[in-house]
C-alpha cells in the first residue's frame, strides 16, 4: 500500500488530447471507439502489480487539483515450500477529471465530469525451484495466472443546460454512465530470494500481459477493448542496523529500486515509456510477539521517467 505520489504536470497535456472531446461535434463510431478504447487503457495501469506507478497524480499545470490520480495496492506470498503454491491479490482506483466543452450553436461552456474506476486482479501461481547458492538462496521460476475485473463510472454534474444540448449515446454515457471490464492475462516470474542473519535480498524479473474487454451493463458509447503489458525489474536490500534494537529485534535499513517498461497500448499513453523508482527506509520486526504482522515497512521513494517526475511514501507488511 502506498501513500501518493506527485508527478509534473507536463504528461497532463497527452492525456488530455487522449480523452478530451467536444461534445457539440457528432461524434461518429470511429470517435467512440477511441474513447472506449482510452478509457480501458488508464484502467489498464492499475490491474498488474507495479511498484512503479502504484500511485500516481498528474496535475492539471494551473490549479492544485489533480486531473488524474491512479492507485494501487496489494501483495502477494508462496503458500510454503513443500506446497509452492503463489497466490497474490491488487486492487486500484483511478481518478479522472476531463474537460468537455457542450455548445448550442452561440454559446460554449466548459462541463466538468468525473470519471472513476475500480479494479480487482487477483493471481494463481506455482514456484518451480530452479537454483539454490551456496548462501542460501533460491532462484524460483514462477508462471501466474491473472483474471480481473473493473467497473468505471462517469458522473456529470451540469443540470439541464447540457442535457438539452446533446442526447446521443456520448450523453447517456457522460450523464450517469458505467463501464464494466474483465481481463484475462498472465505473468512470468524470475524470482531470487536470499534470506539471513545478515541480510535479505529480493530480486524480481516480471513479464506481464492482460487483455481487458468490456461487457455487461456497459454504455453503448464506450464498449472497446485494450491491453495491459509491461516488463518490470524490482530488487531490494534489508540489513540491520547496528546496534539498534526495537520489538526485541534488530531495526534494519531498506534500499531499493524498480524499473518498468510500459508495452503496447500503455506504451506513451500517459507521456512516459518507462518508470524508475528508488527508495529507503526503515523496518521493523515483531516477529517474537503474538501478532499477525510480523514485518512493518516504511519506504520514501523517488520516482523519475520520460518528462515525469514525483516523490511518493510506500507503506508495508509482512505477515
Amino acid at each position: 500500500m502506498s501513500l501518493p505520489t506527485s508527478v509534473m504536470p507536463r504528461s497532463l497535456l497527452l492525456v488530455a488530447l487522449l480523452l478530451s472531446s467536444q461534445a457539440g461535434i457528432a461524434a461518429d463510431g470511429h470517435r467512440l471507439k477511441q474513447r472506449a478504447d482510452a478509457v480501458l487503457s488508464l484502467m489498464s495501469y492499475t490491474v498488474v502489480p507495479d511498484v512503479t506507478a502504484s500511485d500516481l497524480n498528474i496535475g492539471s499545470g494551473t490549479n492544485d487539483k489533480n486531473a488524474l490520480s491512479i492507485t494501487q495496492f496489494g501483495g502477494g506470498a508462496t503458500l510454503s515450500e513443500s506446497f509452492p503454491l503463489y497466490l497474490e491479490g491488487t486492487m486500484g482506483y483511478s481518478r479522472y477529471d476531463p474537460q468537455f466543452v457542450f455548445s448550442d450553436g452561440a454559446e460554449k461552456r466548459n462541463i466538468p465530469t468525473k470519471w472513476n474506476s475500480l479494479t480487482a486482479t487477483g493471481g494463481i501461481g506455482w514456484d518451480f525451484h530452479l537454483y539454490k547458492d551456496r548462501w542460501g538462496g533460491n532462484l524460483v521460476f514462477r508462471p501466474i495466472f491473472n483474471v480481473m475485473l473493473g467497473t468505471m463510472v462517469s458522473d456529470l454534474r451540469v443540470g439541464t443546460w447540457a442535457i438539452q444540448q446533446k442526447r446521443d449515446a456520448d450523453m447517456q454515457f457522460l450523464d450517469g454512465g458505467r463501464l464494466n471490464a474483465y481481463g484475462l492475462g498472465g505473468s512470468l516470474m524470475l524470482d531470487y530470494e536470499l534470506f539471513s542473519e545478515s541480510q535479505d535480498i529480493d530480486v524480481e524479473l516480471r513479464y506481464s500481459g492482460m487483455n481487458l474487454e468490456t461487457f455487461g451493463d456497459t454504455a453503448e458509447a464506450v464498449q472497446g477493448q485494450a491491453s495491459a503489458e509491461n516488463l518490470g525489474l524490482y530488487v531490494r536490500r534489508r540489513a540491520p542496523i547496528s546496534d539498534w534494537t526495537l520489538l526485541q529485534s534488530p531495526v534494519r535499513y531498506v534500499l531499493e529500486g524498480a524499473h518498468t517498461e510500459y508495452l503496447g497500448d500503455q506504451r506513451g499513453k500517459l507521456g512516459f515509456d518507462n518508470l524508475s523508482s528508488v527508495g529507503v527506509g526503515l523496518e521493523l520486526d515483531s516477529s517474537k510477539y503474538n501478532v499477525f504482522v510480523t514485518r512493518t515497512r516504511l519506504v520514501a521513494r523517488y520516482m523519475f521517467g520520460n518528462n515525469t517526475s514525483g516523490y511518493g511514501i510506500g507503506f508495508a507488511m509482512s505477515f
